[in-house]
């Protein structure tokens, strides 16, 4: 690719993860469904808050975690997203700038605080997730950096920030200069429970040729087209996206580009902790071996070898040094 400032840019939530381990009998006296992820209001995120365990707060939101992945992997990252001026919105920028990841939207001086998330863990790695929001959603496009963007050879846009109609449309804003500077769009569905009320706009957006490569594990392709096969998914989605990556967890990945269909198996690893941003790193891998210009297969395995890394310990941002465990 053309030498830019940076290999990829995001927009996303801007969001602080507060991690703690429970077991099954709190997410059911908690009604929360186990390995799902459900939106809070900052109320509903102060009580729950309260009964939860001994926890851990590290920087998250999706397309920061991959942000911060493709820094660990030696590529050039930058993000765009929504924090208030308050403790975690500090917290938020500076795991960033000590990532390595370029972030400099200004905090918002009034409004929302800045968006959480608890994660409850339980005995099996699984992750349920319950989401305040908060500032994250105010992002406008008046904070949007357009120079950040054309000078991003990827942009990468999440589709947990693609609901509210503020920040969708600094993202579709985002989507125009990058096209217009020769740039590509990444994009990812992020999480089933995105999809019901946002599947109009996914599809506007898909047929609209503003997405240049989709990533979805294989339940978000079967409910965004309304098929009960996975082929019959990918069938109706590369016909929209040059390049389709789909995530099939134990089951591994695969891509469908040019119209050759690419599978690799998943990456073993002996002990589970914590399947958060397991999703969040294999876009990280497979972003930063594609903007190297590595083949599809190594985009996947790489994208592979960064989500076993991720799930073999508590939390969404890489512990190892992931440049040793990657050849590109």
């Amino acid at each position: 690719m053309a030498e830019t400032r940076f290999d990829i840019v995001a927009m996303g939530d801007a969001i602080v993860d507060v991690i703690a381990s429970c077991d099954e009998d709190f997410l059911v006296n908690h009604r929360l469904p186990k390995g799902s992820m459900q939106l809070l209001t900052p109320q509903a995120a102060d009580s729950l808050y309260a009964a939860m365990g001994q926890a851990r707060e590290m920087s998250g939101g999706s397309a920061a975690n991959s942000m911060a992945g493709i820094a660990a992997m030696g590529a050039r990252s930058a993000f765009i997203g929504q924090v208030a001026g308050d403790q975690l919105g500090t917290i938020f920028a500076h795991d960033m700038h000590a990532l390595g990841v370029h972030f400099d939207t200004p905090p918002l001086s009034f409004g929302p605080p800045t968006g959480r998330c608890l994660i409850l863990v339980t005995p099996d790695g699984q992750r349920t997730m319950n989401t305040a929001p908060g500032a994250s959603h105010e992002l406008d496009v008046s904070a949007l950096d357009e120079a950040l963007v054309r000078d991003s050879a990827i942009l990468f846009l999440e589709g947990y920030l693609f609901g509210p109609a503020r920040p969708r449309a600094a993202m579709m804003r985002a989507v125009d200069i990058a096209h217009a500077a020769g740039r590509k769009v990444a994009f990812t569905l992020s999480e089933s429970v995105c999809i019901a009320d946002r599947k109009a706009g996914f599809h506007a957006m898909l047929d609209g040729g503003g997405v240049d490569l989709l990533f979805a594990n294989e339940d978000e392709a079967l409910q965004l087209t309304g098929r009960t096969g996975l082929e019959e998914a990918l069938a109706e989605l590369s016909q929209k996206v040059p390049t389709l990556v789909i995530t099939r967890g134990a089951a591994g990945a695969l891509a469908v580009e040019d119209g050759k269909t690419v599978r690799i198996p998943a990456m073993p690893v002996p002990n589970v902790v914590d399947t958060t941003g397991a999703g969040d790193l294999f876009a990280a891998g497979f972003l930063t071996a594609r903007v190297k210009g590595a083949p599809l297969a190594k985009c996947l395995s790489t994208g592979a070898i960064a989500a076993a890394e991720i799930i073999s310990h508590y939390g969404a941002r890489p512990e190892a040094d992931l440049k040793e465990w990657i050849e590109l």
